[in-house]
């Protein structure tokens, strides 16, 4: 956020708006810029310095930032966000040098921003022979000193990435990379030849190599040969992960020894056009994959176990329903079937859990299973439908729901039915609230004969009520009321608090 006045705040623009606003690039150059922006933490990081993206406005009188990036190796040379300044053309001359010339500028002595000397340069951004805008990179002086290796061979790296920008030959189109995903030039850098032997390795890359079982120093080798040698399989996938390690093309990829796994990213460098080395970025996975092995497992785990409880709830279903047949005693049968029913309620939950990656369930297509379920009670006679949707719930809200919905439909097919008479149950769900007060609001409706004279049903009804009493107010934390319907029938109306979908 920026102040656009006194007491007023006003969201900085995006790249997409200022480009489309100001400037006379199509879709395609912005798709280019966004790809440059994708990349450019890099040329930061290497640069030791912030970097500005400036393009020119439609008339040509200004120049607009449209993007701006601080390096994580250095201190910034802006304290303040640059997006959405406009410029006059002449007023930075070094711009205008690079935008006209299409040459990297270096000229000119370091500016002071308070108190704080800056080294400006400007390079320019090529698209197909054609000039997008300019790059201004400011380095924070205050902190040089005499430059180690390891800085040295940033510095000549980041020279060479800002050459190929300028020549447009980085970024590289069709490579868009998910940076944080990516290695970063602080977890592990090599610098190759021409030959993919090894010019300087950073501590990081070589603590990382040696993860991978590496017992010597990494320079003068050949990267492709060793990285292979260090993996576990022989044969054609060797000679492919050798050609991808020895950086000729730009590529991500990861290598797993016998001790650990490194993630790594191959940038060929040509800035003259000639393919001259490359830049291997890696970083230590090797706990994150670790990590997400067991993450894996344990899913697995859990997925089995709702597998088997689904399994075993079946069988005992299977075991109640074999008992049925050989009670004598309608009243008998009749109990071991509603116990079936409610076993099985359960079952369809773990079996829909089973199939899932969290503990969460999508809930409508439970809903109307147990509604096909309830509905073997009367055949042809009652009709079940649902109305809205249920959505996401959480398992331990899930599974007292569904045996509620179970009990709620087979008392309203049993009692609100005679003998031979037709009709309908309608089950209709509405989410409402967001966050800490998201509801759940669930009626079930029948068009049958309706309640009993007198019925109270906070105190009276069969065992299934009171089962639903119990897990309504005391599992799920909601409300139960039952009530004549508006014209006929029974309408049963819940209300329970859940988690937001997302």
């Amino acid at each position: 956020m920026r102040y656009a006045g006194a007491g007023r705040l006003t969201a900085v623009p995006s790249m997409n708006d200022l480009v489309r606003q100001h400037t006379a690039l199509d879709d395609s150059d912005l798709e280019w810029l966004h790809l440059l922006v994708s990349e450019w933490q890099l040329l930061s990081d290497l640069s030791f310095a912030d970097l500005v993206l400036w393009v020119p406005t439609l008339d040509g009188t200004r120049y607009v930032s449209v993007a701006q990036m601080r390096p994580n190796t250095g201190p910034t040379s802006y304290q303040n966000d640059m997006v959405g300044h406009l410029v006059p053309r002449g007023r930075r001359p070094m711009l205008d040098a690079a935008l006209d010339e299409g040459r990297i500028v270096r000229e000119g002595d370091p500016e002071w921003r308070e108190e704080v000397p800056v080294r400006v340069e400007s390079i320019p951004v090529r698209r197909e022979g054609r000039v997008l805008g300019v790059i201004a990179r400011n380095t924070n002086l205050l902190t040089v000193r005499t430059p180690s290796r390891l800085e040295l061979t940033y510095l000549q790296s980041a020279s060479d990435l800002a050459q190929m920008i300028a020549n447009g030959t980085f970024p590289f189109p069709g490579q868009q990379v998910d940076m944080d995903a990516s290695p970063r030039v602080g977890d592990g850098l090599i610098r190759l030849d021409a030959d993919g032997i090894v010019q300087y390795a950073s501590p990081n890359a070589l603590s990382a190599y040696h993860r991978l079982g590496l017992a010597a120093d990494l320079i003068g080798h050949h990267l492709g040969e060793t990285t292979a040698q260090l993996a576990p399989s022989r044969g054609p996938v060797d000679e492919g992960l050798a050609k991808l390690a020895s950086g000729w093309a730009p590529r991500e990829f990861e290598v797993e020894g016998a001790d650990g796994v490194i993630q790594l990213r191959a940038i060929p460098l040509k800035p003259k056009g000639n393919h001259i080395g490359s830049l291997v970025l890696l970083r230590d996975v090797t706990e994150l994959r670790r990590r997400e092995r067991e993450l894996i497992t344990k899913d697995a785990t859990i997925r089995e176990i709702h597998h088997r409880v689904k399994n075993n709830l079946q069988t005992v279903a299977a075991l109640l329903r074999l008992q049925a047949r050989r009670i004598g005693s309608a009243e008998g049968r009749e109990a071991l079937e509603e116990a079936v029913r409610r076993v099985g309620s359960i079952a369809i939950v773990h079996e829909t859990l089973s199939q899932n990656l969290d503990e969460r369930v999508e809930f409508d297509e439970i809903a109307d299973r147990v509604l096909a379920m309830v509905a073997e009670i009367s055949p042809g006679r009652v009709a079940g439908r649902r109305t809205g949707r249920f959505g996401i719930l959480d398992a331990e809200v899930a599974t007292p729901l569904s045996m509620v919905l179970t009990e709620l439909l087979q008392n309203a097919m049993e009692h609100g039915f005679g003998p031979g008479e037709t009709g309908s149950v309608e089950v209709t769900a509405v989410r409402s609230g967001i966050r800490r007060d998201a509801r759940l609001l669930i009626s079930v409706q029948d068009d049958g004969r309706g309640l009993p004279e007198g019925f109270d049903p906070q105190r009276a009804g069969n065992l299934g009520l009171q089962i639903v009493r119990t897990l309504v107010e005391g599992e799920l934390g909601g409300t139960f009321d039952m009530r004549p319907g508006s014209e006929r029938g029974t309408r049963v109306v819940l209300e329970i608090p859940v988690r937001p979908e997302k």
